[in-house]
């Protein structure tokens, strides 16, 4: 398909934009964008439509969620000042990691200079300044007694695994090892209705949170469900240490899973850290893993979990890809499971 001179092809602009064809898609889902169709059915856009796209893009960057983007768009000044706010205090929060890391290389650097050459624990120090390990146990069953070893722990961190990779185990062993932490399970769906939001009513504190970040998922395309607010009762409860997630997808449409990634992206580094299993591509977008996450794979063959760097080529970048389906796929395989007889 050719468009006009003065219209593009999705193509055509998401590559003059520098953004993915499905952004694109997004941006006009949300009501941001309305592209014209062409006589035979295609979506072209105009020069008025990219300059739209290109303010949105920019606002993504700055790290708007997409109903922050629809108010910006309409001129409402205190919502792009609170917004800019926000993200002033995580850039600063990330520069003061980066000067640290920076400090670090300068003195390896002075020692080289001087003829002493860094061993392999200094040269881990600018990775992880003054951290210790984050967690480490030997695995359970599937895994045989093997160790593992997490350095740091992301603000947000996604366990990712095939059917019967042992997932699940792994992320119960990370929260029992995660001291204070606490394994937020698929239990939660069972409880429903009147009881479910009883007992979130008797702690006004928890329920105050729960409305705020209700109306927040709500106002970003959330459809309002027993399962959004367990799951939201869960992460909004207080904790010491770090919340992990059992198929944080479970019983939301994929509207409401962008709108609760996006407010899980929206709380910054300053908040406990979050561990969540997930199988869906409208959760963990390969193409929107940010500095402040962390990717875990569980292979198929049993290896021991492992980082994967969310960039294409590297290694377990395509084993992470083909564990991710679509919340539609999701749906239609909820409830099959993989059967593998331990072996005695």
């Amino acid at each position: 398909m050719t468009a006009s001179p003065k219209h593009l092809t999705p193509s055509e602009a998401a590559k003059r934009l520098g953004v993915s064809t499905k952004a694109l898609r997004l941006y006009e889902q949300q009501g941001l964008l309305s592209p014209a169709r062409s006589t035979a059915g295609w979506r072209v856009y105009s020069p008025g439509d990219l300059a739209r796209a290109a303010e949105i893009a920019a606002f993504r960057a700055l790290g708007f969620s997409l109903a922050q983007i629809s108010r910006v768009l309409d001129s409402d000044p205190p919502t792009v000042a609170e917004a800019l706010a926000f993200q002033e205090a995580s850039l600063e929060s990330e520069g003061v990691k980066l000067a640290g890391r920076l400090t670090e290389i300068r003195r390896l650097r002075t020692q080289l200079a001087g003829g002493r050459t860094p061993g392999a624990r200094d040269l881990l120090t600018p990775l992880s300044p003054g951290r210790k390990l984050a967690a480490a146990f030997d695995l359970p069953w599937p895994w045989g007694g093997e160790r593992f070893e997490l350095r740091e722990l992301k603000p947000l961190t996604y366990i990712v695994g095939p059917l019967g990779s042992g997932k699940t185990r792994f992320a119960k062993r990370l929260a029992e090892t995660l001291s204070g932490s606490t394994f937020l399970g698929l239990e939660r769906l069972d409880e429903t209705g009147a009881k479910l939001r009883g007992r979130i009513a008797a702690d006004p504190p928890l329920a105050a949170r729960v409305e705020k970040a209700l109306a927040w998922l709500r106002e970003e395309g959330a459809s309002q469900s027993d399962a959004l607010i367990a799951l939201t009762a869960g992460l909004e409860s207080e904790g010491p240490a770090a919340l992990v997630i059992d198929m944080i997808e479970e019983g939301l449409d994929e509207s409401t899973q962008r709108a609760v990634i996006a407010l899980l992206r929206r709380r910054g580094s300053r908040e406990r850290p979050l561990l969540i299993m997930t199988r869906s591509n409208a959760i963990l977008d390969l193409d929107a893993v940010g500095s402040d996450e962390a990717i875990l794979l569980c292979p198929a063959n049993h290896s021991p979990p492992c980082l994967v760097p969310a960039r294409r080529g590297v290694p377990g970048y395509e084993a992470v890809a083909t564990c991710l389906a679509s919340p539609e796929v999701r749906a239609r395989t909820r409830g099959v499971i993989a059967y593998r007889p331990r072996v005695a």
